[in-house]
């Protein structure tokens, strides 16, 4: 298989996400911020507009109690002379304020000022008089708003009646706020509000790019490792630096590293071992073939015999090995609840089967555990045509409770195995030594060890009592402790297999 020399870029060009942090924190800072500017203004200017109306109300109270109070200049007989008289006094003694005017209308005209100056000049203001004195029409006082000609006022029209003068609407008092430059300061402190905004949002987005990039730097890194790691180089690691959440996901990146290793290696030493496996009888038929005498039937004989047996021992090997695949899927094993002496019971049924076996009877425990009793029933067999393969036939099959495991029990007669051997015999293509002949795939111990851990369990040997080995299948029990069929805590025995299925085992 050709490997492809050029690696298409399959980098995503678009907003980093660097890029999108820092638009995102600093998008939703600008909108924080311009909530709170927005609320404060409309809440200070509607504020600052009550306190005007307020003060209008004030200047009424005041003109009210100027003309109820009478005529300074008479205190003999305080009562007013005219309205105009009372118009003119209300006019000179209202108190000044910033932002503010005030005038007195006789007839809808202009009459009286105050005499000292106040930040609005209403003298001249013909225009505003008009607009005042069609506005109040019947009414004895009004508040108001002027926008016209480039203004913004807020005013107090109120007429003024004295008891025998004209009639009350040709003379009035008009107090009048500029709105814009009561406004104008309050105007400028949302600017400088605006501004200082406009300078955290730099700030924020400076301070966010500069976090962002210190923070997105392991990854950069642990991207441009991962483009350097290929199937041929898994040596390199990523660097760990710190205990944060990308220090974690580095480590985890190293752990993946080291499975993906450890599995690349498992497969290359698979691929090797299969070669070599595959390497002899290809050979020896291969020599045999070509010194063959096609003309001597008995050779040819010979040489066919060899060449089948041969072939169904690679048969056997492919064999063994897709069952070893089949381990390795998604869902290897399906756990349920099982009564373990009755299963132990069908597997020394079925183990008296294999050629060669003579099974003897041994302790089996009575519980119910959670496996996968086809699972098992492969492993404890497979265990039983090793022990007649290399232990002489003769062999017991049992189980055992350890704590919360269960146990089960294959013990031969044979030589044993040993010690050096034992670390390394459930590995694939391991044999061991008392083998007479290159029988089997190597690949049985290897399938037993695969389905224990399935099962979050262990294979072992060690040597038994009297000479001999003795291995141990130990799996969980699962949580079995409540589990009942129907009341009865054992599964109903299953009948006598047909002679026919006792060599279900090879």
């Amino acid at each position: 298989m050709s490997q492809n020399t050029s690696t298409p870029d399959r980098r995503r060009f678009g907003i980093s996400v660097r890029t999108r942090i820092v638009a995102t924190i600093t998008a939703v800072t600008a909108i924080g911020l311009f909530a709170v500017c927005f609320s404060v203004y409309i809440v200070e200017r509607q504020r600052i507009l009550e306190q005007v109306d307020s003060r209008l109300h004030d200047n009424l109270d005041s003109a009210r109690f100027i003309v109820g109070a009478g005529n300074p200049k008479t205190p003999a007989d305080p009562a007013w002379e005219s309205s105009s008289g009372a118009l003119e006094s209300v006019v000179q003694r209202m108190s000044p304020d910033d932002n503010s005017g005030a005038m007195g209308m006789v007839n809808g005209v202009v009459t009286f000022v105050p005499g000292f100056e106040l930040d609005l000049d209403l003298q001249h203001e013909d225009v505003f008089a008009l607009h005042v004195d069609r506005t109040l029409g019947d009414d004895k006082a009004i508040v108001g708003t002027y926008a016209e000609g480039g203004v913004g006022w807020r005013y107090l029209a109120t007429t003024i009646s004295v008891e025998g003068s004209a009639a009350p609407k040709d003379v009035v008092f008009v107090m009048v706020y500029d709105l814009e430059a009561e406004l104008a300061e309050f105007d400028g402190a949302v600017q400088m509000f605006a501004i200082a905004s406009v300078i955290v949002l730099i700030v924020v987005a400076a301070t966010g790019t500069i976090v962002a990039t210190r923070l997105l730097r392991p990854l950069r890194q642990m991207r441009k490792t991962a483009e350097r790691i290929s199937a041929q180089d898994l040596d390199e690691r990523l660097t760990v630096v710190g205990n944060d959440d990308v220090a974690e996901l580095a480590e985890t990146m190293n752990d993946m590293l080291d499975r993906i290793d450890s599995a690349l290696d498992s497969q290359r030493q698979l691929l090797s071992d299969v070669g070599h496996e595959l390497k002899t009888p290809i050979t020896i038929v291969r020599g045999y073939v070509e010194v063959m005498d096609p003309d001597n039937p008995t050779d040819a004989r010979e040489t066919q015999e060899l060449a089948i047996d041969e072939l169904d021992r690679m048969g056997t090997l492919v064999q063994d090995l897709a069952s070893a695949a089949s381990l390795h899927g998604p869902s290897p094993v399906r756990l349920q609840p099982v009564d373990a002496g009755d299963l132990v019971t069908q597997i020394v049924r079925k183990a008296q089967g294999i050629e060669g076996a003579e099974v003897l009877s041994a302790p089996v425990a009575e519980c119910v555990a959670e496996i996968d009793s086809a699972r098992i029933t492969q492993a404890v067999l497979q265990l039983a045509q090793n022990a007649v393969t290399h232990g002489g036939g003769r062999m017991s099959i049992g189980s055992a409770i350890a704590v919360d495991q269960l146990e089960f029990h294959v013990r031969d007669f044979g030589s044993g195995v040993p010690d050096s051997a034992k670390e390394h015999i459930f590995e694939r293509f391991q044999r061991g030594i008392a083998a007479s002949s290159r029988s089997g795939s190597g690949l049985g111990l290897n399938i037993v060890q695969v389905i224990a851990r399935a099962h979050g369990g262990s294979v072992r040997v060690e040597d038994a009592e009297g000479g001999g080995a003795e291995f141990i299948l130990s799996v969980p029990r699962g949580a079995t402790e409540t589990f009942s069929f129907g009341g009865n805590t054992a599964i109903p025995a299953r009948p006598p297999l047909p002679e026919a299925q006792l060599d279900e085992g090879n």
